[in-house]
């Protein structure tokens, strides 16, 4: 399998029509988590959340 895989929560930003048919347009295929599961995507929000935090204290 190869190209972009766009992993998403069910936000209502990312279950719109416009942007379930903005991904295939540009190559991405789409992948969510399940309803009610917080904790597939909690490394990486952390990751974000200290890499905010750093950038912010480095200016």
């Amino acid at each position: 399998m190869t190209g972009l895989i766009v992993h998403s929560d069910q936000g209502f930003q990312y279950t719109s029509h416009a942007y379930h048919d903005m991904l295939p347009k540009v190559g991405a295929r789409i992948s969510m988590s399940r309803r009610g599961n917080c904790y597939d995507n909690a490394s990486m929000e952390s990751f974000f959340s200290h890499l905010k935090t750093e950038g912010l204290l480095s200016i």
